[in-house]
């Protein structure tokens, strides 16, 4: 059977290239090899007998584009978070509030002892909100030329944020070393890098800044699976035909033939006039018949439910408000260079550096019952340190970040978990090696690859044949739930 275009893989971002062809008027069939849509952009009830659904992989929106949801007419809200972040120092702590600027100083002359830090830090985000401003529009249009880019951003952002590693950038802004690590977590989230002399923490951190012109970090209401349903719905509805449990095979880039495997293990061939590949590339690759070159995630994913929100030693803020944005967990500029050199030499971190977020906070559709959702991601955990034993890696990668945790609590983290129906406590953790296994991401990659500067030539979803294109978070402006490489690919078919 033919098809104007085939895509593998029913991901977010295959979902937005179905709708956009099949609204085009394209015949368009999607393959999936799991027994749902969505990818790793789903929701979850992860705990017998408990309810609440959990954002289990992907958890926050930033680079979704308003234009993407307004073209596809989709039915999705994302929540604001009040409150950017809480970071605990000693009885105190740093609290940065959106919508109060005031307490916001007040806060870092609490921690850092003057203003100069916070005047540095909304001269800072000033200067990223600028190029955001900028930059996020082209992320929907072919790539930018360098020199075209680097002379709508400017000189100064261009040398701070393009050229010169970002860890040093922030070590020239800020004097503070806390202040230093709340930047930098930014650069570091997925990614295991090096800020003071390796460009990828750069380049990570522009993709954690320039969502959707704002950078925010959105909470979508329903949890991830309620966008990848809109998704879902709006490729069915253009007429885009689905099919789960199809296993891709087979791939022949020259004819545009895909055999896969269906549920009852019979083989189909169909070719289409465009094969957009929602895949990692080393997937694309195996898919080939080429050399795959495995790339290495950095994270461990914590899944909890509290039975309540834990004492803070700072009295004067309320844990709702420290928890419903970004909690920093022994994140300083010290503590993640010392995390980084540690696991570089294939050591699980003493004190691993973490943050974490409580979506129930804004969003109470996903519980099922009393208590608070948490969603813990922990930096500078990766791949490596959990291939020989990843079981017993795991056991220790967790008992190790809870401990750290426990560290700038008023009490242990443990006596807040929630016990399911069974007994069980209310918490799962998700290595690099686990994503491998679980969900297909070679090395656990969240990104699919190494992140790539938003400039170059072309769409940045071609690959070197001309009926294969990529759709997926390793095409050039992937990485993170948003949509732009479905879109991209898509505007690519349709010329």
């Amino acid at each position: 059977m033919r098809y104007d275009a085939v895509i593998i893989g029913a991901g977010h971002n295959g979902l937005v290239a179905a709708a956009y062809l099949a609204r085009a008027g394209r015949r368009v069939l999607v393959l999936e090899r799991l027994g749902h849509v969505g990818g790793l952009a789903i929701s979850t009830r992860a705990f017998p007998g408990v309810e609440a659904r959990l954002s289990r992989y992907s958890y926050l929106v930033s680079l979704l584009p308003g234009k993407i949801v307004k073209d596809l007419g989709l039915t999705v809200e994302l929540r604001r978070r009040r409150y950017a972040s809480y970071t605990p120092v000693g009885d105190t702590g740093l609290l940065v509030d959106n919508e109060d600027q005031e307490r916001t100083a007040a806060s870092f002359t609490e921690v850092t002892g003057g203003t100069a830090d916070y005047r540095a830090w909304r001269d800072f985000y000033a200067m990223t909100a600028e190029v955001a401003t900028t930059l996020a529009p082209t992320l929907l249009e072919p790539l930018p030329a360098e020199r075209d880019l680097r002379a709508a951003v400017g000189e100064r952002a261009w040398r701070e944020l393009f050229e010169q590693p970002i860890g040093q950038t922030v070590a020239h802004r800020f004097a503070d070393d806390t202040v230093r690590g709340v930047v930098l977590t930014d650069a570091l989230i997925g990614t295991f890098a090096d800020p003071d002399t390796d460009l990828l923490a750069n380049r990570c951190f522009l993709y954690h800044v320039i969502g959707d012109g704002t950078g925010e970090w959105n909470v979508p209401v329903g949890g991830m699976g309620a966008v990848t349903t809109a998704l879902a719905g709006a490729a069915r509805s253009a007429g885009a035909d689905i099919l789960v449990n199809a296993d891709v095979i087979g791939l022949d880039p020259d004819t545009g033939e895909v055999t896969y495997r269906d549920g009852d293990g019979a083989e189909h061939t169909v070719t289409g006039e465009k094969v957009l590949a929602n895949v990692p590339p080393a997937v694309l690759d195996r898919l080939l018949g080429n050399t795959a070159a495995i790339p290495e995630g950095a994270q461990l994913k914590v899944n909890m439910v509290l039975s309540r929100l834990p004492r803070l030693k700072d009295a004067s803020v309320d844990p709702k408000a420290a928890f419903s944005g970004t909690f920093h967990i022994n994140e300083s500029r010290e503590q993640l260079a010392a995390a980084y050199a540690q696991a570089a030499r294939g050591e699980i971190p003493g004190l691993p550096p973490a943050e974490v977020y409580c979506h129930s906070l804004t969003d109470r559709s996903i519980l099922g019952q009393e208590g608070e959702t948490m969603t813990l991601f922990g930096l500078h955990m990766p791949a490596r340190l959990f291939r020989q034993d990843p079981e017993g890696a795991r056991r220790a990668a967790l008992r190790a970040t809870f401990a750290s945790v426990d560290q700038v609590l008023a009490e242990p983290l443990a006596d807040c978990l929630l016990r399911a129906p069974d007994g069980s406590l209310c918490v799962e953790a998700k290595s690099p090696v686990d994503l491998e296994r679980e969900a297909g991401l070679p090395g656990g990659h969240i990104f699919h690859r190494d992140l790539g500067w938003p400039y170059g030539q072309g769409w940045g979803v071609e690959t070197g044949y001309p009926r294969l294109l990529l759709c997926g978070a390793g095409a050039r402006r992937g990485g993170g739930v948003s949509g732009i490489p479905g879109h991209n690919a898509a505007m690519a078919v349709l010329g």
